[in-house]
């Protein structure tokens, strides 16, 4: 097992740091190999099978072509949870647990109607039916592929989430005029085309552009829309959460303002950057 953990740093050494190449190296001897954790930490001289030496020989491949990890072992943990991930759908990222949180922080106890708009993985909408029981959780999504993912996560999961194609920026078209929603989450598309050369390969070549990217002349274009929707959906004394560009921060703020909220509140991630934006109508 020492060799394999020499043989990969020296085949992954230009493409991530020594900390991702260690978590990583653990990731595949889990998944992979079946070693826990405790078994690598506390021998690490284990035998690995011709077979299984195999497959985590391909994957190393796999990962020095740029592809993520998350894809290659088809699953990611996210919330203290399992997921299923492939390519098509955005590999769920730690700040997202951070809206989780803040959002079980202001609604553990609540028998609400939340929805979930842009799901993906459903890492969101999944994580917060599993701790909310007494919650009726709502999905959409313009992909396909996002949510028949997302379908898999919540039978993974063992909870109950009501999922939609839809596209919000045509909620007009499939919208009733009632004030159904107690809470409207979403983490939308924000990053702007002109950050592009700052993201590392193996998000840009692999990852969900249509997930990502906005275009520079309109980088608020899902805020501005989502919050439209909210306006006219949420009850009175709803909240409207969002996961932000951590570069626009006082810019969606002020644009949240603009609207009849009477309270809109951000916040920052654990590593200080802007991140979530709280609204309540």
């Amino acid at each position: 097992m020492q060799r394999f953990f020499s043989y990969i740093e020296s085949r992954l050494s230009g493409f991530y740091s020594r900390n991702e190449i260690k978590s990583i190296s653990h990731m595949l001897l889990r998944q992979i190999a079946g070693i826990s954790s405790a078994q690598i930490y506390a021998d690490k001289d284990t035998k690995i099978t011709d077979y299984t030496v195999n497959e985590l020989n391909t994957a190393v491949d796999r990962l020095a072509n740029g592809e993520p990890v998350q894809y290659i072992l088809g699953c990611c943990e996210f919330f203290g949870l399992d997921f299923k991930v492939r390519s098509g759908v955005l590999i769920p990222r730690p700040e997202t647990e951070e809206l989780v949180e803040l959002i079980l922080k202001d609604h553990r106890k609540e028998k609400i109607q939340l929805l979930d708009i842009g799901t993906g993985s459903g890492c969101i909408a999944v994580s917060l039916a599993k701790n909310l029981p007494e919650a009726r959780i709502f999905a959409w999504d313009i992909s396909p592929t996002a949510l028949e993912i997302a379908a898999e996560n919540a039978l993974l999961n063992k909870v109950n989430i009501d999922l939609s194609k839809h596209d919000i920026r045509e909620y007009e078209t499939f919208t009733k005029d009632s004030r159904q929603w107690d809470v409207i989450v979403s983490n939308p598309p924000y990053v702007c085309e002109s950050e592009i050369s700052e993201m590392e390969g193996h998000v840009l070549n692999h990852e969900p552009h249509l997930a990502l990217f906005v275009k520079d002349e309109d980088p608020l274009i899902f805020y501005r829309i989502i919050s439209e929707f909210a306006l006219k959906t949420l009850k009175k004394g709803g909240c409207l959460y969002f996961e932000i560009n951590s570069h626009l921060g006082e810019e969606t703020v002020r644009l949240i303002q603009s609207y009849p909220f009477d309270s809109v509140r951000l916040f920052q991630d654990l590593s200080g950057r802007d991140r979530m934006i709280r609204a309540i109508l």
